[in-house]
């Protein structure tokens, strides 16, 4: 999506090209239309290095702020990168109830941060997270969560050298050990195994036990209903 800011006529951008954001308010992947952008010649006089734009959700009307760095400041025309920031990111959703409530704590406000852009806080708070659910799965838990982190790799199909980064935020323990430093595309990576590994190791599992549970009641119910009418 190539946009440019115009001195004339103010926003443009390509007829035939839309672009879909997933909502941070409504949570549903829509349209976004334009609804306000910065006056074009205070952009001019103050010649800022990033431009802030609103967009309107096709959804529910919301206001979304998105936040553009510069490319080029032209004779009549002011171009912008096609990436952005989005400056509400949506709440990212997960099964909580079926975590230990230690790590449920720490793995929201793990999530919050990573919906706050701060990735860096992001993977401390999930090294914090993992480490808790290490300790609720009890002796073997965190070579089992090891395991499933392998599996998720596998399956996902990502590389040791850009998966060290994951791993070393999940399994290294000690306050002397160091975390590294995650960019946007490493934190969105952790943040998916991470579910993935929870996943696994909680939801699934719980998820089971209590269908199996449900099926044997029944079971029950109707072999007893049968002998009470023979």
């Amino acid at each position: 999506m190539t946009i440019t800011l115009e001195r004339e006529h103010g926003l443009r951008q390509p007829t035939d090209e839309q672009f879909g954001l997933e909502c941070p308010y409504c949570g549903v992947y829509a349209h976004m239309s334009p609804q306000s952008v910065p006056d074009v010649a205070a952009l001019y006089k103050d010649r800022p290095k990033h431009i802030g734009l609103v967009y309107q959700c096709d959804a529910c009307h919301a206001p979304i702020f998105l936040r553009f760095t510069v490319k080029n400041y032209a004779e009549s025309s002011i171009e912008l990168f096609q990436n952005f920031i989005e400056l509400e990111r949506p709440k990212e959703r997960f099964p909580f109830s079926y975590l230990p409530k230690h790590t449920e704590v720490l793995f929201r406000e793990a999530l919050s941060c990573y919906s706050s852009n701060n990735f860096n806080a992001f993977a401390s708070m999930c090294r914090r997270a993992a480490n808790s659910s290490f300790s609720a799965l009890g002796e073997s838990g965190k070579l089992r969560a090891f395991d499933e982190v392998l599996a998720a790799q596998e399956i996902a199909e990502i590389d040791d050298n850009s998966f060290e980064p994951i791993k070393k935020v999940l399994f290294d323990s000690g306050e002397k050990e160091g975390l590294p430093t995650l960019n946007r595309a490493q934190a969105g990576v952790l943040l998916e195994v991470l579910k993935d590994m929870f996943y696994q190791c909680f939801v699934r599992r719980s998820r089971l036990k209590r269908a199996i549970k449900v099926r044997r009641f029944f079971v029950r119910e109707s072999n007893d209903s049968l002998k009470s009418s023979a």
